[in-house]
């Protein structure tokens, strides 16, 4: 998609030079360093914007990673929202992160980068904002690690937030917090190997079984002998995850992934009650995925009771999919058709029911 089709503005804010940003786990960056993307104009009243947070390898450049919601039939294809993205806090295209230089040693953070949360990155996230003079958003959308962040905004900063749309995300189970932390130990044995080999678990936990079986099966690599003739032969699925884990090597960093993945682990925001959820008066939707085993859907469905319960309201609704976690970049048919009715109307079954490929529950 051609960047000059988007009305698309790039820079970076930067904040924290003289008086050092404060991590809520005590430590402090300084200075501070966010990415943005800009995409249309905010219009006179300035009720049209519309926060976009990326997962846990994208960056401020949204279309590049869901060109969809700007493709034709897409959410954002009129040009009447005018959408920002940020780089988070801690991630390695453009704003502060572990492969930052640290102005203290004159060398990258590395290992040395701070303990951050979900609550740091939006905080970092609201004041880049408004050093963009952007003081309030039609909504805060995204999926994942994203959708952590549409959640935290309308926790932290609810007079700033008309509606919250988060996509496969709730505070990670056992089993995710396993696969963060084998990753992270597979990293920490070998940065480059074990960066691969981190992809290759994440892979398997954005995808769904009856997907990896329709798409590979127990069929033999294309390259090479098959797994039968030869010790050095492979499954199709082995030479997937091994691409997979090439690629991803060469564009990411070992210590923004640790970064990131912890990050992940910590999101809870009912870790110590429920009671923070009464702070939300944003129109709040969640929405899960029917074969996502790494956020399945009835914890997502689950969140959404508990927050309903403080609150007075939380759509729920499910994208019915094989494509796993992933759904919300493989199946964007369906999500371009609900974002567009949950950024115009409240949260409601009566949403759902509108097309084909999302439900509520009973």
């Amino acid at each position: 998609m051609a960047k000059q089709n988007l009305h698309l503005k790039q820079g970076t804010v930067i904040f924290a030079e003289d008086e050092p940003f404060q991590l809520e786990a005590g430590g402090t960056l300084s200075p501070v360093q966010i990415r943005f993307a800009i995409y249309g104009e905010p219009n006179a009243s300035g009720d049209n914007v519309v926060l976009l947070c990326h997962a846990l390898s994208g960056s401020a450049e949204a279309h590049e990673w869901w060109p969809e919601l700007w493709a034709s039939g897409g959410v954002f294809e009129d040009g009447k929202y005018c959408v920002v993205c940020t780089n988070i806090l801690g991630s390695r295209y453009g704003s502060t992160g572990p492969t930052s230089i640290n102005e203290r040693t004159g060398q990258p953070y590395a290992e040395s980068f701070p303990l951050i949360t979900i609550g740091d990155v939006v905080r970092a996230q609201e004041r880049a904002l408004r050093q963009l003079g952007i003081a309030r958003l039609h909504a805060v959308l995204g999926g994942s690690i994203g959708g952590m962040q549409a959640i935290e905004w309308a926790i932290r900063f609810p007079s700033q937030v008309e509606r919250s749309i988060a996509i496969g995300v709730t505070p990670l189970s056992g089993m995710g917090l396993a696969l963060n932390h084998l990753q992270r130990q597979a990293i920490q044995a070998d940065p480059d190997l074990g960066l691969r080999i981190a992809r290759g678990i994440a892979m398997c936990s954005y995808k769904s079984a009856e997907l990896f079986d329709e798409r590979h099966g127990r069929k033999p690599n294309r390259k090479g002998a098959p797994p039968w003739e030869s010790k050095e032969g492979k499954f199709d699925i082995s030479g997937y995850l091994e691409y997979q884990g090439e690629i991803f090597a060469r564009r990411f960093d070992p210590q923004t992934y640790v970064a990131i993945t912890r990050m992940m682990d910590l999101w809870d925001p009912g870790r110590e009650g429920d009671e923070l959820f009464e702070r939300i008066t944003a129109r709040l939707s969640l929405i899960g995925i029917s074969s996502d085993w790494l956020f399945p859907a009835g914890d997502v469905r689950r969140f959404a009771d508990a927050i309903r319960k403080r609150t007075g309201q939380c759509g729920y609704f499910e994208i019915d999919s094989e494509h796993g976690h992933d759904s919300f970049l493989a199946e964007v048919e369906h999500v371009n058709a609900l974002l567009k009715e949950l950024l115009l109307e409240p949260a409601g079954t009566s949403i759902a029911e509108k097309f084909s490929g999302t439900r509520t529950p009973s």
